[in-house]
């Protein structure tokens, strides 16, 4: 654990979506199947702080974010969340709206891979929950739709406007974004919204195994990585080389690094130590 934390410990239990940590892989399991995993104020919430808290802890090197049953995330629950925020003061509606983007903000910012295992619909702030890991697994009976402006909203949310662009382009994300239709994981994966597609039975092992070779792999060496790849996309090219050349020349002096010259010349495998 860092010791670099202010004095409460970490959350014991996690009331809106099950937590597992199995040798450096933490697995949020969104679990509310009877509703296609739709989100409440309260597990937007939990997991802005799961994220926050993640960062600290030693014992996780990678996440898979996955939703049990027949649906990845169905996005805010519609009597939860739309009809408790109707007639809502501005202030209040504000506060709801940056909690959700601070998920987002969060999940970008974790110096953690984060593996998105997508099953079934993963739909408004679900896609958009998806679209913020680094890596999608996805079912081929996957179906992804941005759909805020069926509701009335702009397809601009969490973040939406920012990332999608930098997946599938700005013709592409405009037509998702605007028209909130439904995509298929085939089509998905042709825009570029798919790491690995997978069939459905398969869906939990790929992601699994995508999470444990990031785990076992060089921790320091992926932060960089997602670090960089997340604050490169507002740089220019000169501020770009000189930010990766000075990580590149703290790693060089890293722990791994040299373990890995250690390892070359003794003809083994690294033994990664994220130090």
């Amino acid at each position: 654990m860092s010791p670099f934390r202010a004095s409460p410990g970490f959350t014991g239990a996690w009331e809106h979506f099950d937590l597992a940590v199995d040798d450096g892989v933490a697995t949020i399991t969104l679990d509310r199947p009877d509703r296609l995993n739709a989100l409440t104020f309260e597990a937007y919430a939990d997991l802005r702080d799961l994220f926050a808290e993640l960062e600290h802890r030693d014992d996780v090197r990678a996440v898979v974010l996955t939703g049990r049953g027949k649906g990845f995330c169905s996005g805010g629950d519609v009597e939860d969340i739309i009809g408790e925020l109707q007639g809502a003061e501005p202030k209040e509606l504000l506060e709801f709206t940056r909690m959700t983007g601070a998920v987002v903000q969060r999940m970008r910012e974790v110096p953690l891979p984060i593996v998105a295992g997508v099953n079934g619909t993963a739909a408004g702030a679900g896609a958009v929950l998806a679209l913020a890991a680094d890596f999608r697994v996805v079912a081929r009976s996957a179906r992804f739709a941005f759909l805020f402006t069926r509701v009335g909203l702009a397809g601009a949310d969490m973040g939406a406007a920012y990332l999608l662009p930098r997946h599938v382009g700005l013709g592409r994300a405009t037509e998702l974004l605007m028209l909130g239709d439904r995509v298929d994981a085939e089509t998905a994966e042709r825009y570029g919204l798919v790491t690995r597609l997978v069939d459905d039975e398969l869906l939990a092992d790929e992601a699994g195994a995508l999470a444990r070779q990031l785990a076992d792999g060089p921790a320091m060496a992926h932060a960089a990585t997602k670090s960089l790849l997340t604050r490169e996309l507002d740089m220019g090219l000169s501020a770009a080389i000189e930010t990766e050349a000075m990580t590149q020349a703290l790693l060089m002096g890293a722990e791994d690094h040299a373990e890995f010259a250690r390892a070359w010349q003794e003809g083994r495998s690294p033994e990664w130590r994220g130090r």
